[in-house]
């Protein structure tokens, strides 16, 4: 019998498909960017783009604005499939199912942080530094960093939704049903303002926190 696929909600797969493209779109770019101006850990053969810092730019400030809206969402609508206070005792059960289920909310949490830690170091950044080839900025190697992060966080998030889910939750994602009880006027239905788990808090505001200095800390950067 053909597996059936799961059904997620129109606002979450909304809000995930936007964020996965921009996602998949700044980390190309953020790596054409590295093909352009730096090569120090090996280089493709790929047609030099004239504007390419301005392109991920524009990507990453998008992205950027559009970051609060997810995380909010992740943590308030969302947060079932988040790190849960139960998470690490469970990630003890080696090899049983709730052991990959924690695991692919973890994968789902590393996620939000290492887009958070890519948007503050990115903003941090001057665009001349890379043309002058100034790659020893200690910012631009923390953005490297970030990117990195964000791409393996992106492979553990596919690989565990796999194992999961299997690929129906994958293309549940980006499924086009819609339930009589999924219209827009429903989608807060659910919403929790206060967690009871200290671990969602904290990472909410780890999030929240990087967000907030994305915005603040370049005023501060002659």
């Amino acid at each position: 019998m053909p597996q059936s696929s799961p059904y997620q909600p129109v606002l979450l797969r909304i809000l995930h498909g936007i964020a996965a493209l921009l996602v998949l779109l700044a980390l190309s770019s953020g790596f054409l960017v590295y093909n352009t101006y730096d090569k120090r850990w090996g280089s493709l053969a790929l047609p030099t783009l004239g504007d390419i810092q301005g392109i991920h730019g524009t990507i990453a400030l998008t992205f950027l604005l559009f970051l609060p809206l997810f995380v909010l969402y992740s943590f308030h609508l969302g947060y079932r499939r988040l790190l849960q206070e139960q998470s690490f005792s469970q990630l003890k059960q080696f090899g049983k199912p709730v052991w990959w289920i924690s695991l692919h909310r973890l994968a789902n949490t590393l996620m939000l942080l290492a887009v958070t830690f890519a948007v503050v170091t990115g903003r941090m950044m001057k665009e001349e530094w890379l043309p002058a080839g100034e790659i020893y900025h200690q910012w631009y190697l923390a953005h490297l960093v970030a990117w990195s992060c964000v791409f393996a966080s992106l492979a553990l998030h596919l690989l565990m939704g796999i194992k999961v889910g299997g690929v129906p939750l994958l293309v549940s994602m980006f499924d086009w049903k819609i339930r009589d009880e999924d219209t827009p006027r429903f989608w807060l239905q659910g919403i929790k303002i206060n967690h009871s788990s200290l671990i969602l808090k904290v990472i909410e505001s780890v999030a929240i926190g990087g967000i907030i200095m994305a915005f603040i800390l370049p005023v501060f950067n002659p």
